[in-house]
């Protein structure tokens, strides 16, 4: 495989299109400039780490391998690099030489948000026309095991430029019909992008319904959030579904998390729920910016959400350049190393509660901290009632509100 040296960026968002800049390595340091005629659109693409300028841009090796975040966010980690890796390997190539922008060429046009990469490495594998959710399962637990799989690069396909641990696939499903078929560019009349999660190994059994159960707490306790769903296969297996919140209506928005805006290392991360709240008033421009964030952090803390990594927050920017941030994702029960949380509440990651969530509150001028915190709590307070509704067993069910009941009686 010839190395790529020179990538071209384009845009396509909410159906137009741009040709933003390009990606250059050279001597093992890669360089980026925005296109001229991009640069007068206004539409600046990472208002806090890259310039925004027609200048070549150069970006510290850290934390990034030499990409800046917003190109680093195009790229797969966790189950998606896995899956990317082994897809290389089973062709003969030797993944210790793959660069940034060769693993960038790999996502091409279907990563996530609007970013599009050329030249892309093309797929000559025949993608499944009508996706049967148990045997993709199957697959994912021949990789994850080790052992080889007979399509693995139509998963990597279906969903190797996806972040996160957890294995997932990119669909189109028609909610008249329940039909789920391949997610393509253009998703046929009646269906929607959707994402479909699959247990890692370590993962409880029960994860798609716990992660179902926490999408309906996060409701109560007002936090945005774009549908969701139980998928259940043939076998009576369920899978947490939800519905792409970089496409709307058969067109792509531009995503950026927050570890790629902030530069932040997401796996040794320094950054507190304080960055995160003024980093969306500088792109909202709205103190309900800090609110949302407030609310989330609470919900986080009190539901043990201990997976609040800087990835798991994104922000949304349309084809005027507005920005929001975008609906809640990967909120669910979970632990940490250390039982740390992997986001800290004012300075504190270890056992936060309400006393540091209320100087947060202070520290950014809201007054009605107290009541989203009785809100929030509230909601989490019917954990065992919507655990019951969606069949959860008793033993997980109880050993979750044991969880939740520790962090109770420590506030």
């Amino acid at each position: 495989m010839k190395a790529i040296e020179k990538l071209f960026v384009s845009l396509y968002i909410e159906g137009q299109k741009y040709e933003v800049g390009e990606l250059i390595i050279s001597e093992q340091k890669i360089y980026f400039r925005y296109n001229s005629d991009f640069k007068s659109t206004g539409l600046n693409l990472s208002p806090i780490r890259l310039p925004f300028n027609t200048e070549i841009n150069t970006c510290p090796k850290e934390p990034f391998d030499g990409l800046f975040g917003v190109f680093n966010d195009s790229l797969p980690d966790g189950w998606g690099r896995l899956l990317l890796d082994r897809t290389l390997s089973s062709k003969g190539i030797n993944t210790s030489r793959i660069t940034p922008l060769d693993r960038l060429a790999f996502v091409g046009n279907g990563g996530m948000g609007a970013l599009v990469y050329q030249p892309e490495f093309e797929s000559d594998s025949e993608l499944l026309s009508e996706i049967e959710l148990d045997s993709i399962a199957n697959e994912v637990s021949q990789i994850l095991q080790g052992t080889s799989s007979e399509i693995i690069e139509e998963l990597f396909i279906l969903g190797g430029s996806s972040g996160g641990a957890r294995p997932k696939i990119f669909v189109a499903y028609n909610p008249n019909s329940e039909e789920i078929i391949h997610g393509e560019e253009e998703t046929p009349n009646g269906f929607e992008d959707w994402i479909i999660k699959f247990a890692s190994s370590i993962d409880n059994p029960e994860i798609a319904k716990i992660e179902y159960a926490y999408h309906k707490m996060a409701l109560k306790a007002g936090i945005e959030m774009n549908d969701c769903k139980l998928f259940k296969g043939k076998s009576g297996r369920f899978y947490f579904g939800t519905k792409r919140f970089d496409r709307k209506n058969n067109k792509r928005l531009h995503v950026h998390t927050a570890s790629g805006l902030m530069h932040d290392n997401f796996r040794a991360s320094t950054m507190d729920y304080g960055h995160l709240m003024d980093c969306a008033f500088r792109l909202e421009k709205h103190v309900n910016a800090y609110r949302k964030i407030f609310r989330l952090a609470a919900f986080n803390v009190f539901s043990h959400n201990h997976d609040d990594h800087s990835k798991n927050f994104s922000f949304l920017m349309n084809a005027k350049g507005i920005w929001q941030f975008a609906p809640a994702y990967d909120l669910t029960f979970s632990y940490s190393s250390f039982g740390f949380h992997s986001t800290m509440i004012a300075g504190e990651s270890q056992k936060p509660g309400v006393e540091h969530l209320l100087k947060l509150a202070n520290h950014f001028g809201l007054n009605d901290g107290k009541e989203i915190i009785d809100e929030v709590r509230s909601a989490i307070a019917d954990w065992k009632d919507i655990a019951k509704e969606f069949d959860i067993s008793s033993e997980t069910t109880e050993s979750i509100q044991l969880a939740l009941n520790k962090i109770g009686k420590s506030n």
